[in-house]
C-alpha cells in the first residue's frame, strides 16, 4: 500500500516538481494529536531531532519546501515510533497541503506536517 501511495505521489507531483525549485529546510513544524485525551502539540524539530508526546516518538529526517512558496506545500520525511518498538508505525513523507495523502494509521495518535523552517 505504501508503495502505491508513493507512486501516486510521484505521478501527481512529477510535473510540478520538475517546474519548481525545492529547498531543504533546517527543520520543520509537526502537529501531533492524542485522540484519547484531545491533547494537541506542535513540535518544532531540527533535522535528525526526535520529539515525544506520551508514548509517541516522532523523528524529523528531512523537510523540503518550494522556493517560490516557502509557507505552503512543505513536505517532511518522518519516522514515528510507538512505545519502544523497533519497527516504526509510520515512516515516509507527509505533505502539509494534503495531510490525508500519506497519513499515519494509529488508533490513538495523528501526526501531520505543518511547515518547514526557511532559515
Amino acid at each position: 500500500m505504501r508503495g502505491f501511495l508513493t507512486f501516486c505521489f510521484i505521478a501527481a507531483f512529477a510535473s510540478d516538481a520538475a517546474a519548481q525549485e525545492v529547498a531543504d529546510g533546517p527543520g520543520g513544524d509537526l502537529r501531533v494529536l492524542d485522540k484519547l485525551t484531545g491533547s494537541v502539540i506542535d513540535m518544532t524539530l531540527r533535522i535528525g531531532e526526535t520529539g515525544q508526546l506520551g508514548y509517541l516518538k516522532v523523528k524529523l529526517n528531512a523537510c523540503r519546501y518550494p522556493v517560490d512558496n516557502p509557507s505552503g506545500d512543505a513536505f517532511a520525511e518522518v519516522d514515528v515510533h510507538y512505545r519502544d518498538d523497533d519497527a516504526p508505525v509510520f515512516s515516509g513523507w507527509m505533505l502539509a497541503s494534503a495531510p490525508a495523502l500519506n497519513a499515519i494509521d494509529h488508533p490513538r495518535y495523528d501526526v501531520w506536517a505543518l511547515r518547514c523552517m526557511t532559515s
